[in-house]
């Protein structure tokens, strides 16, 4: 049976607006220092691989996976993105996969796309990095290690944005925190395994075929750069193609919201672009899916691009 992806994130109407603009207001400024970090940080040929990690985290969260208890969850990728490009770029990334749900998807609102942001973008990726160098200072730097690593850090980095939205529901009055809490958390560490299989899969896979990827700095992507962007970019197509197979159980915070009472305060979003990860006029249930997740992740690629490109622009005119 096909199924279209189910919306992941946090709706207006969860969070007070007051929670909400302070949310807004932390993201802008860590975006800005994201901005400056990453030029000074990386190399300008990294700037493609933005864009290909960024279309394939947009492609696997549109893949829920299920747990237990009838609910489901979906890649993160945040730890993903910081182990191969650093926490401040892959918080470019997820910043433009996260506002691309948000205004073309309506998954998320507008008004707490600031909380979505830090929590599952800037949050995870610094959570997990931190996690993932730490682990292979005590373990060693072997390929083996580099996997369990990530494996781990992926998993925390979950359990840490899970924690995050519950401080602000309960902030917000609308969940309180000794109930919360431990739901969030209990939810999202069944859902952390799967982060954490699909992030150690990756960088498993990166070591085998492309390990100059994971080592920052002018040599990537290295030789043969436009057949390697094509190639990433034809697997985050792939990925996509496989969302019609997405769990229809609602994800951790639906769930929880669903069962604590307060789903009902969810906002209408207040305009309609591809809603629901279909195409409108297309009605076959399948294709409409997978043409809709596919436009996301060639839009997704493209502005992670751009403001990759963005970034050294603003370098060369200093």
């Amino acid at each position: 049976m096909l199924f279209s992806p189910i919306k992941m994130h946090i709706p207006d109407g969860f969070l007070s607006t007051t929670v909400a603009v302070v949310g807004w207001i932390l993201a802008v400024v860590l975006i800005w220092i994201a901005i400056r970090q990453t030029r000074d940080q990386l190399g300008e040929r990294q700037v493609p691989l933005m864009g290909i990690l960024a279309a394939f985290v947009f492609a696997a969260q549109a893949i829920n996976f299920p747990i237990a208890a009838g609910t489901s969850g979906h890649l993160l990728g945040g730890t993903l993105a910081a182990i191969v490009l650093g926490p401040w770029a892959a918080t470019l990334i997820m910043t433009a996969v996260i506002g691309v749900q948000a205004f073309l998807f309506q998954d998320g609102g507008l008004l707490a796309l600031g909380w979505n942001i830090v929590n599952m973008g800037v949050l995870t990726a610094f959570a997990g990095y931190a996690c993932y160098r730490l682990l292979l200072r005590w373990i060693g730097e072997t390929s083996a290690a580099r996997v369990a690593a990530a494996f781990a850090a992926a998993w925390l980095s979950v359990e840490v944005g899970a924690i995050a939205t519950s401080v602000e529901l309960a902030v917000s009055g609308t969940s309180p925190l000794q109930f919360g809490l431990p739901a969030m958390a209990g939810v999202h560490a069944l859902i952390g395994i799967g982060e954490g299989l699909i992030t150690s899969g990756a960088i498993s896979l990166l070591q085998v075929s492309r390990p100059e990827v994971l080592h920052t700095g002018e040599q990537a992507p290295g030789r043969k750069g436009a057949i390697f962007v094509l190639a990433g970019l034809f697997l985050a197509l792939a990925v996509a193609a496989f969302s019609p197979l997405a769990s229809p159980h609602p994800d951790g915070l639906e769930y929880i919201a669903g069962q604590s009472g307060f789903l009902e305060r969810a906002a209408e979003p207040l305009y309609s672009i591809l809603p629901d990860y279909t195409v409108p006029f297309i009605h076959n249930p399948a294709l409409t899916t997978i043409i809709a997740v596919m436009l996301g992740t060639l839009i997704v690629f493209a502005l992670a691009w751009i403001v990759g490109r963005g970034v050294f622009r603003l370098e060369r005119r200093r």
